[in-house]
């Protein structure tokens, strides 16, 4: 081993504690910004008429406004903004893919009340 290939050795070692690294705070934001999507539609949609016994339990269980809401508030705490929330919202009311979602006016008014619900300030504990 000769003096170069310490020295060059020495070299890299520096050279890559020097760059910068960003911190990943909230790894799985899409992630998150896609379930408030999903959990924002599937509360809107309200359920099947067809609808088993157990799929109606489970939406009478977890479709409701407060927690519809707490699911959006936990992936709120986990990286997705509030200007995001209410961006998907936008999207739901001018997007053409959602235009069948529309169609019905019980939607609108779910997306209505669930929209003054988020917005809504928050109580705080004392």
């Amino acid at each position: 081993m000769s003096v170069y290939n310490i020295n060059l050795n020495i070299h890299l070692c520096i050279d890559s504690v020097n760059v910068p690294m960003k911190p990943n705070n909230f790894a799985m934001k899409d992630w998150h910004l896609e379930h408030v999507e999903k959990v924002i539609v599937r509360y809107i949609k309200g359920i099947s008429p067809t609808a088993s016994s157990f799929e109606k339990r489970n939406f009478k269980k977890y479709s409701t406004t407060s927690s519809c809401a707490k699911q959006i508030e936990y992936d709120i705490k986990h990286g997705v903004t509030s200007q995001e929330v209410l961006g998907v919202m936008q999207k739901i009311r001018r997007d053409k893919s959602f235009s069948e979602l529309r169609s019905n006016p019980e939607t609108i008014q779910r997306l209505d009340e669930l929209e003054r619900q988020l917005s809504a300030p928050k109580k705080l504990a004392a």
